[in-house]
């Protein structure tokens, strides 16, 4: 009874003893008698797994799905589920130096609409942001001013058609010797005089905002329009302000909307003296704002003339904003490239996932996709280095893989126990 007492107790402590202290050689394992330990990335199914537990692998070594990090997926399934695919290439890592900016519109994107004379507001057909087209109608003005000088031109349009027709009926007459030579010269006279009137008249509408068309249609509209002025849109862009109101006097010279396009925006920077010898003009910046909001932009002013106190440098970089998801007078941070590495691997940061503690990526496969753990090494805003596991040329998921984590879990859960 002792003897069984003793060989219990030194069985239990073998294994306490393999349990705390799993790197003992195997060697020595057999020498004291304990248990030698599975190999690494063996499943533990797989040893002795009786037949028909359906959790094995299939025969011809296929996986089933989800089962060591494999994923079944059909090329039209990767599609639908937006993942992006691509080929690893070498690459080039990029240290950069971060300067705070602020979002502003550019100033080559701007304009002020303002009214060229008094009146009074008629008609406001655009507000705070809407959306405008180069030439459409913002608001309409009733000027008495705008009256007196459409009705001059037309009045002078009229002087200058009869003294053509006295014009042409003179130089006829001349010809025939019927009517003296003075007679001509004094028609020819009054006939220029009178297009110089119609040419002023058209230059003083002109600068009161009327564009050559609607001086053209003057003659075929009622007399009831002639005080009307139209104020449009000069670019195309969104209305940032706005300061008419209907029936308010407004007086000449007025600001009366900003209109804005805010497809492209500037980032207005400053950038401190350590990094100015790093900045140039046409350098590509990445900028970034809150979330994972990024972009990438190209500086298109650096003041060549430092700040007498701090000795900074003013910078201007400008972005695309197409979708509208930056806003001016935003706070960003620019990023200026200060060095570069070329690396072998280079994959983007959203390629590389992390599951059970490990830095894994998706790499094709023709049934789908397999896990693989990599070991990374440098990285920069963009992607990482992968120092180990992953070749260039290799085609893994760039875009969305994280889709595939998500179906890896769900797929491991399915078959857990």
């Amino acid at each position: 009874m002792l003897r069984m007492t003793l060989m219990a107790g030194a069985a239990l402590g073998g294994l306490a003893v393999a349990t705390v202290f799993p790197s003992i050689p195997e060697a020595t394992r057999n020498l004291v008698g304990l248990p030698v330990p599975p190999a690494v990335g063996a499943s533990p199914a797989s040893a002795e797994t009786p037949k028909g537990d359906g959790h094995g692998h299939a025969e011809g070594g296929e996986h089933a799905e989800g089962e060591e990090g494999h994923i079944e997926m059909t090329a039209e399934q990767v599609e639908a589920a937006g993942i992006r695919v691509a080929a690893v290439q070498p690459g080039v890592l990029v240290s950069r130096a971060a300067v705070p900016g602020v979002l502003s519109a550019s100033q080559d994107r701007q304009a002020r609409v303002t009214a060229r004379l008094g009146g009074i507001v008629s008609e406001v057909r655009k507000t705070l942001g809407d959306e405008v087209a180069k030439g459409d109608v913002l608001a309409v003005l009733e000027s008495r001013e705008v009256a007196d000088a459409k009705g001059e031109f037309l009045a002078a349009t009229r002087v200058a058609a009869l003294a053509e027709t006295t014009l042409a009926r003179e130089a006829r007459l001349w010809r025939q010797r019927i009517s003296a030579e003075q007679e001509f010269l004094q028609a020819r006279t009054a006939a220029e005089d009178a297009r110089i009137k119609v040419d002023l008249g058209r230059a003083r509408l002109a600068a009161f905002g009327l564009s050559e068309a609607e001086v053209a249609a003057l003659a075929r509209q009622p007399a009831a329009t002639l005080r009307r002025l139209e104020l449009r849109a000069p670019i195309a862009g969104r209305v940032t302000a706005r300061n008419a109101v209907l029936g308010a006097a407004v007086a000449a010279d007025a600001e009366v909307f900003s209109v804005a396009d805010l497809s492209t925006l500037w980032v207005e920077m400053t950038i401190p003296p350590r990094d100015v010898p790093m900045a140039r003009q046409g350098q590509t910046v990445l900028v970034t704002g809150e979330g994972d909001a990024r972009a990438e932009g190209k500086i298109v002013f650096l003041s060549p003339v430092l700040d007498p106190e701090t000795r900074s440098a003013r910078a201007v970089a400008e972005i695309p904003n197409a979708d509208g998801a930056w806003r001016a007078g935003g706070f960003v941070t620019a990023h200026l490239s200060t060095a570069e590495q070329p690396v072998d691997v280079l994959v983007p940061r959203e390629a590389v996932q992390e599951v059970e503690g490990n830095k894994v990526v998706f790499v094709r496969n023709e049934e789908g996709f397999e896990l693989r753990e990599v070991a990374l090494g440098r990285e920069d805003a963009n992607g990482y280095e992968v120092v180990f596991g992953l070749d260039a040329g290799t085609e893994i998921a760039v875009g969305n893989a994280f889709s595939l984590r998500a179906e890896l879990s769900k797929s491991e859960a399915g078959h857990a126990h």
